[in-house]
């Protein structure tokens, strides 16, 4: 089974929205880094100093190949990645190999064997 992982940043009030978009297109799970900075086209407002930026949060979802691009579309819809500038951005990466997925790979297969 091969598998890419997906690597989402988001505003910290779209991760909820953004995990039940993916999971509902067919992720299982991901890892959630609690706030992230980053820096776009355009310098940081401040005010007197204090950064008014939203956090953002890195979302990592290692998913079954046939899924990903799907699930990367659901995550973009729901961060609303393309309608608004600054909303996040998520990647798709190849894995070559991953230990401790056996749990998932075991899910996958029989949801597979369901759907045919």
């Amino acid at each position: 089974m091969h598998f890419k992982l997906l690597v989402t940043f988001v505003e910290d009030d779209k991760t909820d929205d953004v995990m039940e978009a993916a999971r509902l297109a067919g992720a299982t799970g991901a890892t959630i880094i609690n706030n992230a900075r980053g820096e776009g086209l355009k310098k940081k407002k401040t005010f007197l100093g204090l950064e008014l930026e939203t956090q953002r949060d890195v979302l990592l979802f290692l998913v079954e190949e046939n899924r990903s691009r799907r699930i990367l579309e659901e995550i973009g819809r729901a961060g609303e990645f393309d309608e608004r500038p600054g909303t996040g951005i998520a990647v798709q990466i190849d894995i070559e190999d991953a230990i401790g997925v056996q749990h998932q790979v075991m899910e996958l297969t029989k949801s597979m064997e369901t759907s045919l």
